[in-house]
């Protein structure tokens, strides 16, 4: 109870204003940059825009669910052009989350050297850059994959561009769970572009990840907490306290070792898959424990990275085991 009186103070109209102010504080912003002189933006501050470690990341576990969709390999068109049309609006949907989240990253340590807040480039540039992404990536999704994949993946930027970053993030604490749907979708996205079609081992892999983002995203906020205190963003450790946060990632980590078993339940994997998973899984879990019983933000932050490990790790396996012969 002693840390619920700490929680930050958020409007009861917040809900209303995040996308006003979110649209209101971008067309500022673009006023403000045309207005003024500044620094000719470089092709890097272009590719900075869109994320690449994150769009690696989720092109990882695009490129795995196409090859698990299969028994042998996928053509060599849907490979090419699904990722390439996937990657494209993810980086579309990473440049929005840098315009509207200009005001927010100048006061992040994290954050404040980006593109958009240092003013290299210009909210109005950002969008069209944002808007040409995404038209690429959908033009090549419907003309060379399939209308499932592409829709899908349009539902995905629209998730986490608009649906996460303009309302979800500014008005609840739960914010990385209910937001967390868009970015678990890669794997779903890739098996579509092979099969055209939603299959429910398909659905197992974005339940993982879904499971996953919680106490991979709470541990990043409990070592960035002051951060997105200052910021005014409700995240898990502003509004309910460390305690509250990182039992919170316990059970939710106990919850993504659960889901993790479910392919070799299923059937989808073998005896490799299933080792594999324990072993990724218990580790998780003590960095979990350990985490709960420290209250360390060091702590938070080696299981922050042992988290990006852990989900690489687990799909690589899950490969592993479906090509294996035993």
């Amino acid at each position: 109870m002693s840390e619920q009186a700490n929680v930050l103070p958020v409007p009861a109209n917040a809900i209303g204003n995040s996308l006003g102010n979110s649209l209101g504080n971008t067309v500022d912003n673009s006023v403000g940059h045309s207005a003024g002189n500044r620094a000719a933006a470089h092709w890097r501050d272009y590719l900075e825009l869109t994320k690449p470690k994150v769009v690696a990341m989720m092109i990882l576990t695009s490129v795995i669910g196409m090859l698990l969709a299969v028994s042998g390999l996928p053509s060599l068109q849907v490979l090419v052009f699904g990722n390439a049309g996937i990657a494209l609006l993810a980086g579309a949907a990473a440049v929005i989350n840098h315009v509207v989240d200009q005001k927010v990253d100048i006061v992040m340590a994290r954050t404040h050297k980006r593109p958009v807040a240092t003013g290299r480039i210009s909210a109005a540039e950002g969008l069209l850059f944002a808007g040409v992404l995404a038209l690429s990536g959908m033009a090549i999704l419907m003309l060379l994959v399939n209308s499932l994949t592409a829709w899908l993946t349009l539902a995905s930027l629209v998730g986490y561009a608009g649906v996460y970053t303009l309302f979800l993030k500014r008005a609840t604490p739960q914010n990385i769970v209910i937001g967390g749907l868009a970015g678990a979708m890669p794997p779903l996205l890739g098996w579509t572009a092979v099969t055209g079609q939603v299959d429910g081992h398909a659905l197992l892999l974005v339940l993982i990840i879904f499971a996953w983002t919680p106490p991979h995203f709470w541990a990043l906020a409990i070592h960035r907490k002051e951060e997105y205190a200052k910021a005014r963003i409700p995240m898990l450790p502003v509004t309910h306290g460390n305690h509250y946060t990182e039992l919170h990632i316990l059970l939710y980590t106990i919850i993504l070792l659960a889901v993790s078993l479910l392919p070799f339940v299923t059937g989808m994997s073998g005896m490799i898959y299933l080792v594999g998973a324990l072993v990724l899984g218990s580790r998780f879990l003590q960095y979990a424990i350990r985490l709960l019983r420290d209250d360390d933000r060091s702590i938070a932050l080696d299981t922050f990275k042992y988290s990006i490990t852990y989900l690489m790790a687990l799909f690589v396996i899950l490969l592993v085991d479906h090509y294996a012969i035993i």
